[in-house]
């Protein structure tokens, strides 16, 4: 089966893929580790902020003085450790990795801190990627984590991996305030669903900017499209995040630990 190419046809084999099931199945943790709950931030599109959201999130859950985790199950595109200011790699025993800890305490794993060079594209199929998220979750050693955070890209095939492989207890929606909006948000639901994974709630980035002069709020792509795509799905809109070149900053110096802002505390305290 270590050479499977997911065409039954041309297989003999009775695995649960032929069966109609899922090829995969969660892997347990390691011996002595962890993990509490576990929340995927997901989004119907890309572009929306994930990163951001789920940095930011796990500042927040840790300043709260919660045990944080972020895996970055976003294989193709990793920029958590970045954000976090983590440029060197992770470090394996014989048979497991070691997460790397950021300055407040954040355990993290992504590809990035696997490659020889962080700006090394990753060219994997969908089989691969998949394998790569079990290992993330199985093969890492996470340490009495109490919230863990992991957002995959779309709707495709990494996000179906996220959900079939991890043991994910919700998800957040996060939105940008286009007209877009709500088919985007309706994508993120269906796939929410589809999946049985309760959803705790939409986050809207971007969603206005704050005049340095008068304090008034913008808001460039308009208002209130986020809040009636969430009252169209029964959801409730726990978060509108600003347009911030502050927090654009500390992002490219790796400081997001540093960010100043009560955005996300409704999201924590549904958490």
């Amino acid at each position: 089966m270590s050479d499977c190419t997911h065409d039954c046809s041309s297989c003999g084999e009775s695995c649960a893929e032929r069966q109609g099931g899922s090829p995969f199945q969660i892997k347990p943790l390691r011996e002595g580790c962890r993990v509490g709950k576990v929340y995927g931030v997901v989004s119907g599109k890309g572009g929306v902020g994930k990163s951001m959201v789920t940095s930011q999130l796990a500042v927040t859950m840790q300043r709260r003085g919660h045990n944080v985790a972020v895996l970055d199950a976003d294989i193709t595109g990793p920029s958590i450790p970045k954000a976090f200011g983590i440029h060197g790699r992770a470090v394996a025993t014989e048979d497991a990795i070691l997460p790397v800890i950021t300055g407040t305490g954040i355990q993290l794993m992504s590809v990035n801190l696997l490659l020889e060079h962080e700006t090394d594209p990753v060219i994997w199929r969908g089989p691969v990627i998949g394998g790569v998220v079990q290992q993330f979750w199985g093969d890492v050693l996470w340490q009495d984590v109490d919230y863990m955070f992991d957002m995959p890209p779309g709707t495709g095939d990494v996000a179906l991996n996220v959900f079939q492989t991890l043991p994910v207890d919700g998800v957040i929606i996060v939105a940008s305030p286009q007209e877009l909006v709500s088919m985007v948000v309706q994508k993120a639901v269906k796939m929410a669903q589809m999946m049985n994974i309760p959803i705790v709630g939409l986050v809207e980035n971007m969603s206005y900017i704050t005049c340095p002069d008068c304090g008034k709020k913008l808001y460039p792509f308009g208002e209130g499209k986020t809040q009636q795509a969430a009252d169209e799905y029964g959801l409730p809109l726990l978060a509108r995040m600003p347009i911030d070149p502050e927090l654009a900053h500390l992002v490219d110096l790796g400081r997001i630990e540093d960010f100043q802002g009560n955005w996300l505390d409704a999201v924590a305290d549904k958490l």
